[in-house]
């Protein structure tokens, strides 16, 4: 007799719970690493336009918007409060004089770059912590779950994996 193996998909459903609380759990970190970086406050839909507008500078409204799924009017509201925390510049394409390219100031930057830093030195403390063996085996399925995305029809609504998630 052979050990009964667990029924198909059982294995996906138990991944999808734990990855959940993983999320609310790396959310929390986030968070604290968005509140050290700066007292700007900067919503999550303000962080993800600093995040496309990061991954392709010189981008343009309607280029963030498809990029956000978001419609052009609400787009160009964050835009407008990024622009007055001097996190974003708009400046005229040298392209087109119709449009206007979107730009990081070095503000942004800095605060993209402080609160990178900050989420990098919480995941560092937790992930040294954990044994080799499991880090190891976090690697490989991350990379596992990085290529199911890139493969997925989500990663042509959440940009390429590749540049959201940064190597180890």
């Amino acid at each position: 007799m052979g050990v009964n193996p667990s029924p198909p998909g059982r294995n996906a459903r138990d991944a999808t719970q734990r990855a959940g609380e993983v999320i609310e759990l790396l959310e929390v970190l986030w968070e604290r690493g968005r509140n050290a970086a700066s007292t700007a406050p900067v919503s999550p839909s303000q962080l993800r336009v600093m995040y496309c507008v990061d991954r392709d500078e010189g981008m343009n409204l309607r280029a963030l918007g498809e990029a956000l799924g978001s419609a052009p009017s609400s787009v160009s509201r964050l835009c407008d409060r990024l622009e007055a925390i001097g996190f974003v510049e708009r400046l005229p394409s040298p392209i087109s004089r119709r449009e206007l390219e979107l730009r990081l100031t070095r503000r942004g930057r800095a605060y993209l770059r402080d609160m990178r830093e900050q989420r990098e030195e919480a995941l560092l403390d937790i992930l040294t912590a954990m044994p080799s063996r499991e880090r190891e085996a976090l690697l490989k399925g991350l990379k596992g779950f990085v290529a199911a995305v890139e493969g997925s029809s989500y990663s042509s609504t959440a940009g390429s994996a590749e540049s959201t998630v940064r190597p180890a």
